[in-house]
């Protein structure tokens, strides 16, 4: 029940944080800054977005990172591929796996919708193996959905 209490109020705190904002690279930015204070053993965290069947880094907080990733490639360009969630417990043993950062042990990746359409993605990566569960699957997936309102809101 406590982490029910918890993923409530910072879901509350992320809507305060990104609701008079209206700049789509400060909403995003300051989404990874969020991530980044509140998520435990984490070391990269940030989004991909989609043009023209590829995904381009957006912002982020971590180590330097690839530029440019094609849909169906990796974990970010497989979570686009397949419109879902995917969590990695063991990077190593993900086929493709792409390395930007070699630390990186475990990663989560959920898809940001905008009207119906894939924006692009939420990856997020850890040193430790294992990192990631359904508990985190949830609440991230949550966080994109009032991103992804805010950002209809913004962008029509």
């Amino acid at each position: 029940m406590k982490k029910i209490n918890i993923a409530s109020d910072l879901l509350l705190a992320y809507q305060e944080l990104i609701k008079d904002d209206f700049f789509e690279i400060s909403i995003l930015a300051n989404t990874t800054a969020f991530l980044n204070e509140i998520l435990e053993n984490i070391n990269w965290v940030g989004f991909y977005l989609l043009k023209d069947n590829c995904l381009y880094l957006g912002p982020f907080q971590g180590k330097v990172a690839c530029t440019r990733i094609e849909v169906g490639k990796g974990v970010c360009g497989s979570s686009v591929a397949r419109k879902e969630t995917i969590i990695v417990f063991d990077v190593s043993k993900f086929p493709g796996h792409i390395a930007c950062d070699e630390n990186s042990q475990s990663e989560i990746v959920v898809p940001l919708f905008v009207n119906n359409k894939i924006y692009g993605v939420l990856d997020i990566d850890s040193p430790i193996l294992n990192r990631f569960n359904s508990y985190d699957q949830n609440f991230l997936e949550e966080i994109t959905k009032i991103l992804s309102k805010h950002l209809e809101a913004i962008l029509k």
